[in-house]
Formats: structure tokens, C-alpha cells, sequence
């Protein structure tokens, strides 16, 4: 009935809350900052129930807001970057899952990303960090919308390693135990910059990915070893950042986000969740997300509605009054479960794709349910070695991720209307991807993984090509 309470509130009183919400949120345009981080896991800060020492990001939690299921939708790393700044998967157009030292290409060029459209709205913007979406000078940031860009452009893995500013190489190769001293500095020079402009700061942080390293200040600072010195000193950085907003009355105009591109790899927490970085199990998409906008988001609110990296961009444009680009975007507005809001429905499942392989499907989420369809046939933990192939469960498995975030349960014989709903998209929404993930996708189908294969483990490959039943039930 349209006009029942929920909770004393009638569903019309929840429906023009919500409206308000979003028209007071649209237009403001607030400075933004967005914090990302490479590798690091959803159980690695202390607002999160980790032990390491992150007293500025709990404390930033404790002020704004935190989300409990949030994910990337690409668990590795230029990938996960791609859709965060373009609100799109990063298969919808011709993009790599990793670019190494050599690669000629980056981020396709007709993608626009959230530089782009607050450069529309007189934004100056800047990228501090790690970019990992092409070293061309037509790739790099300064030709992506960003003003100004200082950082990397690799993972701290790869050789050799330069930092350049804007366009230019202005060390072959950097010292990597001083990059988030570094980031940092650069950040306080942009944002103490005088200007009458609003202003956009992407702050890529390098760690805490592999071979983890940080200066000599936190070196040996906390008794869980290397990785815990680099999280708490990018924590520190985020405490310098906050600082400097305070002290220039810039809190209630600020936005800040801070997250992770994908889950950890062979160190940190994934918070007990099943799978690392390269899975497509939740401790290889899920990552931590805090937001704080003093004023406009309300302190210590926890979130439980589900988000992504898709989501980002359309929030943020939504929240500075910019047009979003003419490509489809993937995500949507979340601005009313960042202020409190009900949760939001979305109109087709969030779907999970591979590492490597050519972007290969294997899950797909609606609400708190998820169906895997496919799985890898060896262990993707050692991702950058041969991870085998992508092969189709003979039965869909489906997990309950508010119950069972470990995904160690298969429901599907108890919900098979839910497994029948969301499957039955699936060929529909893979259709208007490129006809390589198309490709990739019906390969899997007709590939069938061992039917004795145990749910929640990788699959085996066998003889079962010939297997008559597949996960679309044919």
C-alpha cells in the first residue's frame, strides 16, 4: 500500500526525503577527493576490525560514512582504475586488464573520465600517484582532463619506473620508499593552491601492492611487519590531507572518498572473505570505502546498500552538477546511501569479471544475492602466471552475501527462482559488450567445468565437453 508506514515513515515521507536529499546534494559543487589505494584488503583498516594502526581513517569513518559491501567490478589493477574514472566497465571498450612498461596504449581515448566532466565545470584538477592507464603522453593524465599530474606510471612491481610531472620524466627511476611522502607533499601544494576555482584531487596511492615498501619514518614502526607500515603511513597521509582541509574551512565543502582498487594479493586482510586480488570471490572485489562530507554526510553512518566503482563517477557528477558522458554509464547515483538514504534497486545485476583471459565472465550480483556461473581451473592467487581456463559450473552456485560474505554456502537448490531471475540476464547484458568479451563469454558457456566440482572450489577440468547441461539450464 502506498501510503504504510515504514518505521513511523510513510513510503511518499521516504520517497521526497530522498528527492531532497539528492537536490540538495546537486549542484553544490564541492571540491572532490578521491583516494585510491593499490592492493589493499577490506579488512586492513581499523573502522574495518583490523589491528593495524589507522587512527585518520577511523576517525574520518566515525565523521562520515562507511560502507560495508562495497566492490570493484575488475579485480586487478588498470582495470579497476578504468571503471572508477569512467563510471564503465573497462571491457566496454579496448582496454587492457594490466598495461606494462612498454605498452603504446592506455585508457581507449573516447572514454571520458570524471576529470573530464568537472573539467566542464571549471574544476582545476590534478593526479597524484599511480595511474596505470597508459605512459603515451596522449594517455597520461594531462591529456585525460587532469590539469596537473605527478606520480608513476606503473605498479611498484614493474621496471623501470619513472615519476613524471605532467608530461615529463623527471626521475628514471624513483625512490619507491619515498612515494607517499611524495604524493603527499604534492597533494598539500594543490589543494593549499589559492584559487576561485573548485577543485578535483584523484590521489593514487602506490601501496600497499607488492613489493611493499615505505620511508624511513615508518619503516619498522608497526610490530605486523612492512605491510602494516605502509598502510599506517598512507594513513598519515590521509590525516595531513584532512589537516589541511580543516585548517583552510574547506570540510563542509569537501567531498572526500577514500577506497581501494581491488582486493590484496599475497599479503593483508581480506577480512575473512574467500579469494584474493585476481578472484572474482568477494576478497578479491571487496574494498573498503569511506567518505566524509561534514555537514552533508551524517557522522557515523554506516551503509549496508551495496556499491561500486561504477557508482563513483555518476555520484560525483551528480554532486557537482555535471553532465554525464554521451557513452552509457554502468553505475549509478548512490548520493542517498552516502546521506542516509534507503537503499537503492538497480535495474540489471553488477557483474563480475576475470582478471586475465580476456576480461572472462564469472559472477553476477543483485541485492545480496550472487550467482557464479563460471570458475577458473587453477589457483588465480598466482595471477601473472598461467591461471588456466575459465570454465562453466555444470550448476550455477548461488551465495547469500549478507549471511555468508565467506561465500561457503550454495543455496541454489533453495532459491532457484532467484538463480533462474538473475541468469536469465545475463545473455542480455553481455550482448552490448565488444565482441571479444561476447566471444570469450559464450566459449565459457560451452566449456563446462566437472559436475562433481565442489561449490566454492576451483574447477577441474575434464572430459565434459560434450556435458548436456549447461548453467543457462540448456
Amino acid at each position: 500500500m502506498l501510503g504504510a508506514a515504514v518505521g513511523g515513515v510513510t513510503l511518499p515521507e521516504v520517497a521526497a526525503a530522498e528527492a531532497k536529499t539528492r537536490k540538495d546534494i546537486a549542484g553544490r559543487r564541492p571540491n572532490v577527493i578521491v583516494m585510491i589505494c593499490d592492493d589493499i584488503g577490506s579488512g586492513d583498516l581499523g573502522c574495518y576490525g583490523s589491528k593495524l594502526e589507522t587512527p585518520n581513517l577511523d576517525r574520518m569513518a566515525a565523521e562520515g560514512a562507511r560502507f560495508t559491501h562495497y566492490n570493484t567490478v575488475h579485480p586487478i589493477c588498470s582495470a579497476a582504475r578504468a571503471a572508477l574514472l569512467t563510471g564503465r566497465y573497462a571491457n566496454r571498450g579496448n582496454n587492457k586488464p594490466v598495461y606494462f612498461p612498454g605498452d603504446k596504449d592506455g585508457l581507449e581515448l573516447g572514454e571520458l573520465t570524471i576529470a573530464n566532466l568537472l573539467h566542464e565545470q571549471h574544476y582545476r584538477s590534478m593526479c597524484v600517484g599511480k595511474w596505470h592507464l597508459g605512459q603515451e603522453p596522449e594517455y597520461l593524465p594531462t591529456s585525460r582532463g587532469f590539469d596537473r599530474y605527478l606520480g608513476v606510471p606503473y605498479s611498484v612491481d614493474m621496471q623501470p619506473l619513472p615519476l613524471i610531472e605532467d608530461k615529463k620524466i623527471v626521475e628514471e627511476h624513483t625512490d619507491r620508499s619515498m612515494l607517499t611522502p611524495r604524493y603527499t607533499e604534492a597533494a598539500l601544494r594543490f589543494i593549499e593552491t589559492p584559487s576561485e576555482k573548485p577543485f578535483f584531487l584523484y590521489m593514487a596511492y602506490s601501496y600497499p601492492h607488492i613489493p611493499v615498501d615505505a620511508s624511513p619514518r615508518f619503516k619498522g614502526r608497526s610490530p605486523l611487519g612492512i605491510y602494516a607500515d605502509a598502510v599506517e603511513e598512507i594513513d598519515w597521509s590521509v590525516g595531513e590531507i584532512l589537516k589541511s582541509l580543516k585548517q583552510k574551512g574547506l570540510e563542509e565543502e569537501t567531498l572526500v572518498i577514500f577506497t581501494g582498487d581491488h582486493g590484496p594479493w599475497y599479503q593483508g586482510s581480506t577480512a575473512r572473505q574467500l579469494g584474493r586480488k585476481g578472484t572474482t570471490y568477494e576478497g578479491g572485489c571487496r574494498v573498503p570505502f569511506v567518505a566524509q562530507w561534514k555537514g552533508t554526510i551524517p557522522a557515523g553512518h554506516v551503509c549496508g546498500g551495496w556499491a561500486t566503482h561504477l557508482d563513483v563517477l555518476p555520484t560525483i557528477a551528480a554532486a557537482c552538477g555535471a553532465k554525464l558522458p554521451a557513452l552509457p554509464v554502468d553505475g549509478m547515483d548512490v548520493s542517498s546511501l552516502l546521506t542516509g538514504g534507503q537503499d537503492l534497486e538497480r535495474a540489471e545485476p553488477v557483474l563480475y569479471f576475470s582478471a586475465m583471459k580476456g576480461y572472462s565472465f564469472q559472477c553476477a550480483r543483485q541485492g545480496k544475492w550472487k550467482v557464479r556461473v563460471a570458475q577458473w581451473t587453477k589457483e588465480t592467487y598466482t595471477l601473472g602466471r598461467d591461471s588456466g581456463e575459465s570454465l562453466a559450473l555444470a550448476k550455477p552456485e548461488l551465495y547469500d552475501l549478507e549471511e555468508d560474505p565467506s561465500e561457503s554456502y550454495d543455496a541454489a537448490d533453495r532459491h532457484p527462482e532467484i538463480v533462474k531471475s538473475i541468469v536469465a540476464t545475463l545473455d542480455r547484458q553481455i550482448a552490448t559488450f565488444p565482441e571479444r568479451v561476447v566471444t570469450a563469454y559464450n566459449t565459457m558457456k560451452n566449456s563446462p567445468a566437472s559436475p562433481t566440482t565442489p561449490a566454492g572450489s576451483q574447477a577441474r577440468q575434464a572430459s565434459y565437453a560434450a556435458l548436456p547441461r549447461h548453467f543457462d539450464g540448456n
